[in-house]
């Protein structure tokens, strides 16, 4: 029997092979080069190592599904190197990263800073809705539009060359591992379990960042015990980029006297390791950034078999991930005391037990429930379970070859109807938004 091995992420060290290690998560779209600006400070006291995200900066394209699994993946390539305690900073997707360990592995973290982070990344539907459009479009639609997530207008407008460097950096990324990392962020919310972070904690946001702005800021402040609040004047997502003596500030301030004492995990003497290959680093300005202030902070169970409610949530869950948060929330709202137990049956039986079962994937269900409902003549219900194939992972080419099978054994008439509500509603979902 053969074991699975955890694949390594790309990395690079910088500093003092003795000092103790400090760990930075790029976001994502990134790679390492995100915080060029921070390592001539940090090598000072301590020894930087930074990696990218599957699929990202050339690093091979090894989709990881879950926050979980990248986090796992960035401890087994610690472990292979000797680092057993750390200091985190990540910053969006790495900032999750950050919270991952700090939930699961709080032995290993010394402290954590979370940039431009939240506990919940807007809503599961906002990111299958990119990963629909980059199946369908490719990652240049993402990479023409990321300037604008990122940075603030007038930081674009006067820094060309960074914001070109900031668009290629996405359109060469791995396609697959920037579905996966869609997907990880749609499944990613630890709002509930906020209080049981127990590392020192600095959060630091951008006060223009429209992404994950300064009130995903204050929830985390809020629900962790040690945290501290660091709002950056004149920045966007990507702070660490466009605001890089300020976060420098921060990040060496918040290190220096939040660092707890180690677990009894102990650490090696860490060897000279190779670096990766390297894509060349952006050009930076020469600018002098206000600097902000960090204000003060306000064993497994085993498992009965599945009851009727459990059924239900687990449906439910399955029915929001398919369909979308927005959809079933308006179905549900609609219900009443005459419709209301037949929409309990449908969350149960159909979304709890047959699409729950391991069969069949997602893919594949999607194929199905396409096929029938074209032969049922159900147009309204082909609407939104196309909507559910996209986000499944059909693309529109195999919807088509799907509806042309459908065509042969249910129909022409039934399929001619099919096509037309399918093709509107491809154009609408893969269209990326102005």
């Amino acid at each position: 029997m053969s074991e699975k091995k955890t694949p390594a992420l790309q990395y690079r060290f910088d500093g003092p092979e003795d000092a103790p290690v400090i760990v930075l998560g790029p976001s994502l779209g990134t790679t390492w080069h995100m915080f060029d600006r921070q390592v001539p400070e940090l090598v000072k006291q301590w020894r930087v190592f930074r990696f990218d995200l599957p699929g990202h900066g050339g690093a091979p394209a090894h989709p990881a599904g879950s926050v979980g699994e990248l986090a796992d993946r960035l401890l087994a390539t610690l472990d292979a190197l000797g680092v057993q305690r750390f200091g985190y900073a990540g910053c969006a997707l790495g900032g999750a990263v950050g919270l991952e360990l700090a939930l699961r592995h709080p032995e290993r973290l010394a402290s954590l800073a979370l940039i431009a982070a939240s506990p919940r990344f807007g809503t599961p539907d906002e990111f299958r809705q990119r990963g629909v459009i980059v199946r369908t479009n490719g990652l240049d639609p993402i990479a023409r539009s990321a300037p604008e997530r990122w940075f603030t207008g007038g930081f674009a407008a006067a820094q060309p060359a960074i914001t070109e460097w900031a668009v290629q950096m996405v359109r060469t990324t791995d396609p697959g591992c920037y579905i996966a990392a869609c997907e990880a962020l749609a499944a990613f919310d630890v709002r509930p379990e906020l209080g049981r972070v127990g590392v020192p904690t600095l959060v630091l946001v951008g006060s223009e960042d429209q992404v994950t702005g300064p009130a995903e800021a204050r929830t985390l402040v809020a629900g962790v015990p040690d945290a501290r609040l660091a709002v950056v004047p004149g920045a966007s997502h990507l702070v660490p980029v466009e605001q890089p003596a300020a976060v420098t500030d921060l990040l060496v301030r918040h290190f220096s006297t939040a660092w707890q004492q180690p677990y009894e995990t102990g650490q090696t003497a860490l060897p000279g390791v190779a670096v990766a290959p390297a894509l060349v680093a952006p050009p930076q300005p020469v600018q002098v950034a206000p600097l902000a202030e960090i204000a003060p902070a306000p064993v497994a169970v085993p498992q009965e078999a599945p009851g009727v409610a459990d059924r239900y949530e687990t449906g439910l869950k399955i029915r929001r991930e398919v369909l979308g948060d927005a959809h079933v929330e308006g179905v549900l709202a609609e219900a009443d005391a005459f419709s209301g137990d037949f929409e309990e049956f449908v969350t149960r039986y159909a979304w709890g037990e047959i699409w729950d079962r391991p069969g069949l994937d997602r893919r594949s269900r999607s194929c199905v429930t396409l096929t029938a409902l074209v032969a049922g003549g159900h147009l309204e219900e082909l609407a939104f379970h196309t909507r559910a194939a996209l986000r499944n992972g059909l693309t529109p080419a195999e919807i088509k070859e799907v509806l042309l099978q459908a065509s042969v054994y249910c129909g022409v008439p039934a399929a001619a109807g099919a096509f037309r509500v399918a093709q509107r509603v491809i154009r609408e979902e893969t269209t990326p938004a102005e």
